[in-house]
C-alpha cells in the first residue's frame, strides 16, 4: 500500500519557508536603503552649516543688560579688583516681523529668515544696595549695556541705540562678563539722579531654524508675525495669543518676572538666566528625508503583505509561482524607496511619493501577468497595491495617529486574509487519499470451505 498522505502539507511548509527566507534577505537591501537616507542628510546638514555660518543659525536675543561695575576691593598691589553687577529692565518689548525664503547649495535646501525689529524698554536706577554694594564702591561713568547675539554675521542694520533720546555708540564684541559670550556693547554711563531710562532701537537680523528671546524683563511684551505658516513654538511659554492660518502666523507672548526662576539684580553668574528662553520654530511643512525615513520602516509590512496576496491566488487558483518571482516582485517594492528619495531631492515629496508608487504598481501589476495570466486576478493585484501605497501616504501624514493608523491597517489585512481562507479544507487531498485506500478483508475461519462450495 502507497499514499500521498503530507505531501500536499509538506509542499505548502516548504513554500511558506521559502517565502520568509526572502522577506529576511531583502531585510540587507533595506537597511543599504535607510543607510543611504542618512547619509543624504548628513549631506544636507552640511550643506546646512555651511550657509548658516554665512548667513546666521538660530538666533537668540538676550539683553539689553545693564552692567555696572564696582570695585570690589584691592589686590596685593594696591590696585582696585574690579566686579560686576547686572541689571535686568523693568519693561522689554518686542515688534517684529519675519521674512522666510529658501537658499541652496547643490541639491540641498535650507529654509532661511529675516527678521525685522523694534526693541523698546525701561531700566530703573540701579538699586545697588541690594546687592551688598555700598555707594563708593560704584563706577557710574564706567556703566555699559550688553546685548547677546549669537550669530553677530547675521545683523543686518546699523544699530542705534537711543537711552533717552540720546543715541549712543555701538561697539563690537562683548565686555569680559559672566552672561553673554556674544553680542555688542554700549557704553551708558548712569547719572544717579536719573530715576528711569527709556531706551529703543531697531535690528534687523538674519538666522535660520528659530527666532527665540531670554525674557529680562520684570514685564515682557514679545510680538511676532509672518507670512511662513509652518511653525512651532518653543521655548519655556508659549504664546498668550496665537493665529496660524495659510496666510501666516501672528503671536504674543506676555511673560512677568515671577513666571521665571531668577531675579532682576545679581552680581557672579548666573547660569539660569542662559537657559531660559521663548520663540519660534520656522520649518519645512515636510522633511524629505524624515518621511522617506518613515516610509521606509514599513518596507517589510509591504512585502509581505504582497507575498500573501501572491500566495493566496497561488494557493485559491493551483497556480504555481515560483521563488524567483517573488524575489522580482520584493526588489521592485524595494526599489520604491530609492526612486522616492531620489526624485524627492528634485520635486515635492507628495509628487515624488505619486510617481514612485505609481511606477511601481504598474511594474508589478505588468508583471503580474506573466505568472497570473487571468486579466481579474492581475486587476485584483493591481488595485491592492494601489490601495497599499495610498493607505501607506495617509499613515505618513498622521505623525500623531500613524501607529493606530498602522495597526488598524495590519488587523483588516489579517482579517480579510482569514475570511479568504475560511473555506480552505488544508488536508483535502490527504483525505481523499485515505478514503480511497484500499482495505484488507478479514479473514474468519471456513472462508475456505465456502468459497469451494
Amino acid at each position: 500500500m502507497k499514499t500521498n498522505f503530507g505531501t500536499n502539507v509538506d509542499m505548502l511548509i516548504v513554500k511558506i519557508v521559502v517565502v520568509a527566507v526572502l522577506v529576511a534577505v531583502m531585510l540587507l537591501p533595506i537597511t543599504m536603503i535607510k543607510s543611504l537616507i542618512e547619509e543624504r542628510e548628513q549631506n544636507q546638514q552640511a550643506a546646512q552649516d555651511d550657509i548658516v555660518n554665512k548667513w546666521g543659525g538660530a538666533q537668540q536675543l538676550t539683553g539689553p543688560v545693564l552692567v555696572l561695575p564696582y570695585q570690589s576691593g584691592i589686590d596685593k598691589n594696591g590696585n582696585p579688583l574690579i566686579a560686576y553687577s547686572y541689571y535686568l529692565p523693568d519693561d522689554f518689548r518686542v515688534d517684529g516681523n519675519i521674512t522666510a525664503e529658501e537658499r541652496s547649495r547643490t541639491l540641498f535646501h535650507t529654509l532661511v529668515y529675516q527678521s525685522d525689529m523694534k526693541i523698546s524698554g525701561r531700566f530703573s536706577l540701579p538699586d545697588y544696595a541690594k546687592l551688598n554694594i555700598k555707594e563708593e564702591q560704584v563706577r557710574w561713568q564706567d556703566a555699559f549695556v550688553l546685548i547677546g547675539i549669537p550669530y553677530l554675521q547675521g545683523v543686518r542694520n546699523k544699530i542705534e541705540f537711543n537711552v533717552n533720546g540720546k543715541s549712543l555708540p555701538v561697539q563690537p564684541g562683548v565686555k569680559s562678563n559672566t552672561l553673554i559670550d556674544s553680542g555688542v556693547t554700549i557704553g551708558m554711563p548712569v547719572d544717579p539722579s536719573v530715576q528711569s531710562y527709556e531706551f529703543s532701537f531697531d535690528l534687523g537680523l538674519n538666522g535660520s531654524g528659530g527666532l527665540y528671546f531670554t525674557p529680562i524683563g520684570k514685564e515682557n511684551r514679545i510680538h511676532l508675525k509672518s507670512p511662513w505658516s509652518t511653525v512651532a513654538f518653543n521655548g519655556d511659554f508659549l504664546p498668550a495669543d496665537r493665529v496660524i492660518n495659510n496666510e501666516g502666523f501672528d503671536a504674543s507672548w506676555n511673560v512677568f518676572d515671577y513666571n521665571r526662576n531668577y531675579v532682576q539684580m545679581w552680581t557672579g553668574s548666573n547660569d539660569v538666566i542662559k537657559t531660559s528662553s521663548l520663540g519660534v520654530d520656522l520649518r519645512y511643512p515636510v522633511d524629505k528625508y524624515q518621511m522617506t525615513m518613515r516610509s521606509v520602516k514599513y518596507a517589510i509590512m509591504f512585502i509581505v503583505l504582497t507575498f500573501v496576496v501572491f500566495f493566496l491566488v497561488e494557493l485559491l487558483s493551483k497556480k504555481r509561482i515560483h521563488p524567483v518571482q517573488y524575489l522580482l516582485v520584493s526588489c521592485a517594492l524595494v526599489l520604491f524607496y530609492t526612486l522616492l528619495l531620489a526624485i524627492s531631492e528634485h520635486l515635492s515629496f507628495g509628487l515624488s511619493y505619486l510617481i514612485s508608487g505609481a511606477a511601481t504598481t504598474l511594474l508589478i501589476t505588468a508583471y503580474s501577468t506573466t505568472m497570473f495570466r487571468n486579466v481579474k486576478q492581475t486587476a485584483v493585484m493591481g488595485l491592492f497595491l494601489t490601495v497599499l501605497y495610498a493607505y501607506l501616504y495617509i499613515i505618513l501624514q498622521q505623525e500623531n495617529m500613524a501607529l493606530l493608523f498602522g495597526a488598524v491597517g495590519l488587523f483588516v489585512a489579517l482579517a480579510i486574509v482569514m475570511y479568504v481562507l475560511r473555506k480552505v479544507n488544508w488536508y483535502k487531498n490527504d483525505e481523499e487519499n485515505d478514503e480511497t485506500e484500499e482495505i484488507p478483508p478479514v479473514y474468519t475461519p471456513g472462508d475456505e470451505d465456502r468459497d469451494m462450495n
